[in-house]
């Protein structure tokens, strides 16, 4: 895992030692949005129309930032409208790679790239930052227009509906406060809180980082005893902020990332909870379960140095989840 230092790579691992031992995630560069008109969104500059097959997603299966990216496209329709290239599983000393060698890893079908570093050079010669999934490049303008996946799920919620005609919205006005308060704690503690527990090189920032994970998980399995989602009974964007870590908890961060404290099996309502969104139409699809447990345990060798990938334990997630 690197980054760019004006345009060229560097092969450098977070900094640990100057926050105590806690990892910090860098925040996402580019911020621009892509809306039905081509106005300005709430950041960035305007001038990306919804146009079918002006846009392509880049992303790893693995990772669960991309993975939200994959869900949007599929629940609203835009499979034949925004093409995807998916990297190699592995993330070793050249980053995100378009290696070929792994079932479902496609190379870069836009440009024939040889690593992801090289579209974010493509946009910026002189980029400075992390090299990350999702990507979200315009063809027209040769640039990325974002590599923030919060946003870019709002914005395939619904910049694109005139040219699907799925109106489906996954963040309905009357529900976003209680939608932006869920998911700032889910991000905190959880979505992000699994990797300050993971990335922690201290004791001290692993404690810190692991109790509040396990408390933001008993407050949602106390929520999903009153609901059969996070945010009432219709499913919202909440629900896939929050299924892309939970799909990964038990095979990889409860042994990977040392959260080891419960399993997402052991909290019924999480658990039938996890069963239902996977079994939503199309979102079995976007789960590639090789890539997500080779990814984590091969590609950090800072916490798994011999890089040996372990015989997990695959659950049955067709079982009937009881939460009609």
């Amino acid at each position: 895992m690197g980054l760019l230092v004006e345009g060229k790579w560097t092969d450098q691992w977070y900094d640990t030692k100057s926050t105590g031992g806690k990892f910090e995630r860098s925040e996402s560069q580019f911020r621009n949005w892509v809306t039905a008109d081509g106005a300005p969104g709430p950041s960035g500059e305007g001038g990306f129309a919804a146009e079918a097959g002006r846009y392509h997603l880049y992303v790893s299966y693995a990772c669960p930032w991309a993975h939200r990216t994959l869900i949007f496209r599929k629940l609203k329709g835009l499979d034949d409208l925004i093409g995807i290239s998916a990297v190699h599983p592995d993330m070793l000393r050249d980053g995100w790679t378009f290696d070929t060698d792994d079932k479902g890893a496609t190379g870069d079908r836009l440009h024939g790239l040889s690593f992801l570093r090289d579209i974010y050079t493509k946009a910026d010669p002189v980029y400075s930052g992390r090299v990350t999934v999702p990507t979200l490049w315009d063809k027209k303008r040769e640039t990325i227009v974002s590599n923030e996946s919060a946003e870019i799920i709002r914005m395939f919620n619904s910049a694109f509906d005139d040219l699907t005609g799925n109106s489906r919205d996954y963040y309905p006005e009357e529900k976003r406060e209680e939608i932006d308060a869920v998911n700032a704690r889910v991000y905190d503690t959880l979505n992000n809180g699994v990797y300050k527990s993971g990335f922690a090189t201290t004791q001290d920032a692993y404690e810190a980082a692991v109790g509040p994970l396990f408390d933001t998980l008993d407050w949602l399995e106390g929520r999903l005893s009153k609901t059969r989602y996070v945010v009432g009974d219709e499913i919202t964007e909440a629900d896939w902020r929050l299924f892309t870590t939970l799909i990964r908890f038990d095979p990889v961060y409860h042994v990977h990332f040392k959260c080891s404290r419960s399993r997402i099996v052991d909290y019924p309502n999480l658990w039938a909870y996890t069963r239902d969104l996977y079994q939503q139409p199309g979102v079995a699809e976007t789960v590639n379960m090789e890539h997500i447990v080779r990814h984590y345990y091969y590609s950090h060798d800072t916490i798994n140095p011999h890089r040996i990938v372990p015989v997990v334990q695959r659950r049955d997630l067709d079982a009937p989840h009881g939460r009609g």
